[in-house]
């Protein structure tokens, strides 16, 4: 399947000014010409120090900041934006009953006029899930929770009225070969992920295969991976990735959209 190339950022509400700055960084992205904007879904904004092997490395010490629930933002996306998709990247499955999601998911699809695109994770964040009251578990229960909720949202997705506008396309962020990428291969559109060309290439296989054995073709799931440069783009375009996208954390003058500008610049001159 030819795709084209698509550039999505990440704004990030922890450490925002105020909810008003938020959104002008939403509605300027757009402007810009981004392909996907995304917020998140914690309840408190992470501090790490890295990303190793795909993961965050949290700082010894998590601040609270000033920040914004994503979901309720998100349908407010859905009437001030116009062409850009929209969505989370990725919604904790443990924090709300699935088959719920799948209502919210069906209902922001109709207020952006089928723009959603429905973010889902094992979650990892373990401030989230004890200030808030949910049970943080283990890593298995947690992958147990996100293979029973993909499940019970595709069947509920199935039988909405009235449906979504579209085939909400599902993203399933992560790279890790006995969860993740299984997931990734029975319901995922678009897969994404922070990993070297060395791993995403095997992990790009895994898919495949994985996509084969479930029914499904690789080439229908769309490779996203997190931007570096042009050069390190240049190579994971090569490698069957075509979307990508950056994370901006705001500061006290709000957003710094200097990366996103030169990835736009990119993709534009690709075509």
């Amino acid at each position: 399947m030819e795709r084209p190339l698509r550039i999505g950022v990440q704004l990030w509400p922890g450490g925002a000014p105020d909810y008003q700055t938020w959104r002008s960084a939403v509605l300027h992205a757009e402007d810009i010409g981004t392909d996907v904007i995304l917020g998140y879904d914690h309840f408190h904004a992470p501090t790490f120090t890295e990303i190793v092997d795909g993961m965050p490395v949290l700082a010894d010490v998590q601040r609270d900041v000033n920040n914004f629930e994503g979901w309720t933002a998100l349908a407010t996306w859905g009437e001030i934006t116009n062409r850009a998709e929209i969505g989370l990247q990725v919604s904790g499955i443990g924090y709300r009953n699935p088959d719920l999601l799948a209502d919210m998911a069906r209902t922001v699809d109709h207020i952006s006029s089928g723009r959603l695109i429905l973010g889902l994770g094992a979650g990892w964040y373990e401030k989230d899930y004890t200030t808030y009251g949910y049970d943080f578990g283990t890593w298995k229960s947690r992958f147990d929770l996100l293979d029973e909720g993909l499940d019970r949202i595709a069947a509920r997705l199935a039988v909405l009225k009235p449906a979504p506008v579209r085939k909400i396309p599902i993203l399933i962020g992560g790279s890790g070969f006995k969860r993740t990428l299984p997931a990734v291969a029975r319901h995922a559109d678009i897969w994404h992920t922070y990993i070297s060309l060395d791993k995403f290439h095997d992990a790009s296989a895994r898919v495949d295969d994985l996509a084969a054995a479930a029914g499904r073709a690789g080439a229908d799931i769309e490779r996203s991976v997190g931007w570096v440069d042009a050069a390190s783009a240049n190579v994971f375009r090569d490698a069957g990735a075509t979307m990508f996208t950056t994370e901006i954390h705001p500061t006290d003058e709000g957003y710094d959209f200097s990366v996103l500008t030169e990835m736009l610049a990119w993709r534009d001159a690709q075509q």
